[in-house]
């Protein structure tokens, strides 16, 4: 095998002023971060409400939770992000996509679209952990609620939410550093996160295997982090006989 070996990579000039391509890998980390943290707050968000949704006395409530649970999780998270970003800002009201089109710069609109995507999709992931959290508790504690005057939204409020995300805690991590790393789907449509920086250093430089190294331990990195918190999180809230661990 004829390969020129290089770990000192990133420290390489990128030949554009004194720009190294360690500083377009902390570019892309920065990318990644943003599409994370504004995807996940969507589904958080949106994914616990719909969740609620879907235990609620409300037919029509359950419907359009297991409608949406239905839609969003059978079709490919590719294919979503390709429509939030090549065939919604189409349907945009004519003002809003004029602007969209011609003022916000290319990677400002693939990031949008990314997050959006990326949140609607973790969304239904997340929803299905509310609602088997909230249907795990014991059925005598929604009657006991009923029983002492509680009305649906104070049940829910002071005594179904607080246990039932105490429960969720250890899949909603896994929930967590899944959508971490589907943002590196984010590449394919245009935003010069993380991904996308390994594979443009990577066709420069021919360090393939340096890069892509480098990268993966970056995804572990962060992934570790994620998990010790949420484990730490889990500690401090966790309820003897509600989710593993102490008693």
């Amino acid at each position: 095998m004829n390969y020129s070996w290089n770990w000192g990579v990133l420290l390489q000039s990128t030949g554009v002023g004194d720009t190294t391509y360690l500083n377009w890998i902390v570019t892309g980390l920065g990318w990644l971060l943003v599409i994370a943290i504004v995807a996940w707050s969507i589904a958080m968000v949106l994914g616990s409400i719909l969740g609620i949704m879907r235990t609620l006395p409300s037919k029509t409530a359950r419907g359009i939770g297991t409608a949406y649970v239905t839609l969003f999780r059978n079709v490919p998270l590719l294919i979503q992000l390709f429509i939030w970003f090549y065939v919604v800002p189409n349907f945009l009201p004519t003002p809003i996509k004029l602007w969209w089109m011609n003022d916000l710069g290319a990677n400002t609109t693939a990031l949008i679209s990314a997050s959006v995507g990326l949140g609607l999709f973790t969304a239904a992931r997340v929803c299905e952990q509310v609602r088997t959290g909230i249907e795990a508790l014991p059925v005598g504690q929604v009657n006991a609620g009923y029983a002492m005057g509680f009305t649906t939204a104070q049940l829910y409020r002071y005594v179904i939410l607080p246990q039932s995300f105490r429960m969720i805690l250890p899949p909603l991590s896994s929930e967590l550093t899944n959508c971490v790393k589907n943002t590196s789907v984010a590449s394919l449509v245009g935003v010069a996160e993380i991904i996308s920086q390994m594979k443009t250093i990577s066709e420069y430089t021919q360090n393939t295997i340096e890069i892509y190294t480098y990268v993966t331990i970056i995804f572990i990195v962060i992934n570790f982090c994620l998990i010790q918190a949420m484990n730490m999180l889990e500690k401090r809230l966790r309820v003897p006989g509600l989710i593993a661990g102490d008693k």
